[in-house]
């Protein structure tokens, strides 16, 4: 993922969505294809359906809350969420969710975005901007954080540190 500026779909829920809505219990022995047809159904049907890469999620208060599941992230990659946003969330959600390369920023008034609207972020600035150009500031993410979040997580961004250690050392 880029960390430039893009623009998607914004798909609005309220406080407290939970991991177990987000990642249902019933499909957490399926493949993970299968488990993100059931992301967040509880709460809106046609999201799994309807939601298509490089949408953003904007969510309430405690967004992520429950248990620890990676599943919970995972689907929303899966289906090709670019970015949640929220005024808070939990925090066992937020680690996953930037070790496993899904941008997330805190933004306090992240409730005030519009269902639907085109949302234009900017990660580096910690920025979301409506069509309408109505601005939203949110809490920006340290550079490392946001070069892991572009490699894909924190995997891929050791093994590129790696291989890059290991360039240097063959040159000596």
């Amino acid at each position: 993922m880029s960390m430039t500026p893009f623009t998607g779909r914004v798909w609005k829920f309220g406080d407290n969505i939970d991991t177990d809505v987000l990642a249902p219990g019933l499909y957490m022995k399926s493949p993970m294809a299968e488990l993100a047809r059931h992301c967040l159904e509880a709460v809106e049907p046609r999201f799994a359906r309807e939601v298509r890469p490089g949408d953003i999620v904007v969510g309430g208060r405690n967004f992520g809350m429950g248990s620890s599941r990676e599943q919970a992230v995972m689907a929303l990659r899966e289906l090709g969420v670019a970015a949640v946003l929220a005024p808070t969330f939990a925090g066992i959600f937020y680690r996953n969710a930037l070790n496993l390369g899904l941008l997330v920023l805190v933004c306090p008034a992240a409730q005030e975005i519009p269902a639907g609207a085109q949302l234009t972020l900017d990660p580096a600035m910690a920025s979301a901007r409506t069509e309408t150009g109505k601005t939203f500031a949110c809490e920006p993410l340290p550079a490392h954080l946001l070069q892991m979040v572009a490699e894909g997580g924190l995997l891929p961004h050791l093994e590129n540190k790696l291989r890059s250690q290991q360039v240097r050392e063959a040159r000596r």
